[in-house]
Formats: C-alpha cells, structure tokens, sequence
C-alpha cells in the first residue's frame, strides 16, 4: 500500500465530523475501545453512509485505506 495522500484530519472532514485535534480525540475517547475483532465500519455511531464509505474505503484498497485502518487502531486501543 502506498502512503497515504490525505491526512488523518481529512478522514474526519470526509466523514462529516469535526476535524480539529480536539474533536478527534474526542470523538475517539468517547467511542474507544470497539470489542476485538470487531470490523470498524460495524460501530454503532456510523450513519449508514460514514459505514458505507469506510467499508468501500477498504476494500477498495483507496487511497483512504491506510487512514481507515489508522482509524480502526485508534477505536481498538483503550
């Protein structure tokens, strides 16, 4: 996989969530930990569009893949 040509701000932006540090680490606060093994695109939170994108980001292999996954990490880790 090639490196990532947006930012992890960005993932947020195109999600239609708020894209400051504080907000994203809000967001991953309140939302962390997601149950092992769970798919991301699977949380509860997502509309069904933010999952839909996430899903498609994915295995697509996108060029929003790798901030996808950074995403997962993120929500896995309490």
């Amino acid at each position: 996989m090639e490196a990532a040509i947006h930012r992890f701000h960005e993932l947020f932006a195109q999600l239609g969530l708020a894209d400051d540090a504080a907000s994203i680490e809000r967001f991953i606060a309140a939302n962390a930990p997601l149950p092992a093994g769970a798919k991301l695109h699977d949380a509860p939170f997502w509309t069904t569009a933010q999952a839909g994108f996430l899903r498609e980001a994915c295995m697509q292999d996108a060029d929003w893949a790798a901030l996808v996954d950074q995403l997962s990490v993120a929500l896995h880790q309490a």
